[in-house]
């Protein structure tokens, strides 16, 4: 396993888990305070986002340790 991709890859995930909650958390925002329909789009478009890049994390791992 190179210790170094996998260092990479959670960095990228963690980058794009923050991004995901910062927009989550305005779309939550947008759609309660300002009333708007499609804000609730886009946080579940965040929330998906969110998930994929772990999913993409563990992907990683799991194709890395197959020898």
């Amino acid at each position: 396993m190179d210790l170094a991709l996998q260092k990479r890859r959670l960095t990228i995930a963690m980058i794009i888990t923050a991004i995901s909650v910062i927009v989550a958390l305005t779309a939550v925002v947008g759609s309660f305070a300002l009333h708007l329909g499609w804000a609730m789009w886009v946080f579940a478009g965040a929330i998906v986002v969110g998930f994929g890049s772990h999913v993409w994390l563990m992907l990683g791992a799991i194709r890395d340790r197959t020898p």
